[in-house]
């Protein structure tokens, strides 16, 4: 079986470093755009999100161990991408596709100026854990 998480290239452009990964998750949009795309979502395998406006130039804070992250939504499509740009953390996008039969292929980049990756695997595990759970 393929690992669900793929990590595709990691790549610099100027002083930026830009990851990707390919998700593929076992539940249908519907199900995973609310774990990528709500503060409760993102609560439960990221950070806490507050403030969190979901649309186009919306605020997001992120809470992390040293302190809240502010920053903007700077794309943003219902059920298909969601992006944040956050100071300090650079720009996090997801982008959503229908994978037959049931699935969902998201298709991440992390855009940022520092080399070292910030442990999306284990994220990516809890994102996992938590669409698999069914838990709103």
């Amino acid at each position: 079986m393929t690992d669900p998480i793929e990590e595709g290239t990691a790549e610099h452009r100027g002083d930026t470093h830009v990851r990707h990964y390919l998700l593929h998750l076992p539940r249908p949009v519907e199900e995973v755009w609310p774990a990528l795309a709500t503060s409760v979502g993102l609560r439960r395998w990221l950070a806490a999100a507050e403030p969190f406006e979901p649309r186009l130039g919306g605020a997001v804070g992120l809470r992390l161990p040293e302190g809240t992250a502010r920053g903007r939504i700077t794309a943003w499509d219902v059920e298909r991408v969601a992006e944040y740009t956050v100071e300090g953390r650079g720009r996090i996008r997801f982008h959503l596709e229908p994978d037959r039969p049931r699935g969902t292929t998201v298709r991440f980049t992390h855009e940022s100026g520092e080399d070292r990756d910030p442990g999306w695997r284990d994220r990516f595990e809890r994102l996992f854990a938590y669409v698999e759970s069914g838990t709103p």
